[in-house]
């Protein structure tokens, strides 16, 4: 993450894998890639001064709408990995991550991730609240 941190700004989150991550042989189960993704979109949030709990209580929810994985190679128990981030689009109600997961600089995986504004409510699209919308910026898709 860099030191003057935006919305459009490469993020980056470390994770330790865990016996709790892997299967049987020590490899990390599949799903488990998302959410490691999942966190560090979450973490994104958080360094935006957002968490989901706040967003929530504002009756917004964001939800993933469409991902797209492409597995590359397999991280194993006690790996050090990096999980990123990074906005590559955004239209009135979505918002496309590009995310990898990479051990000592090798790709492991990487995603695109559109995640879909809804009212928490009716779960219906709606747009960006102003104070998101704002922090990320001029990126449309």
């Amino acid at each position: 993450m860099s030191d003057s941190f935006t919305g459009n700004a490469d993020f980056t989150l470390p994770v330790r894998v865990y016996i709790e991550d892997t299967d049987a042989g020590g490899i990390v189960y599949y799903v488990n890639y998302l959410k490691f993704m999942e966190r560090a979109r979450s973490e994104w949030l958080r360094g935006l001064g957002l968490t989901q709990a706040s967003l929530l209580d504002e009756q917004t929810q964001l939800v993933v709408y469409r991902l797209d994985c492409h597995y590359a190679r397999p991280a194993r128990l006690d790996d050090a990995l990096e999980v990123t981030a990074k906005v590559v689009s955004q239209s009135r109600c979505r918002m496309s991550f590009a995310q990898a997961v990479y051990c000592e600089g090798t790709l492991l995986c990487s995603a695109t991730v559109e995640i879909a504004c809804l009212d928490a409510s009716r779960l219906r699209p709606k747009v960006w609240p102003p104070r998101l919308a704002d922090v990320v910026g001029d990126i449309k898709q």
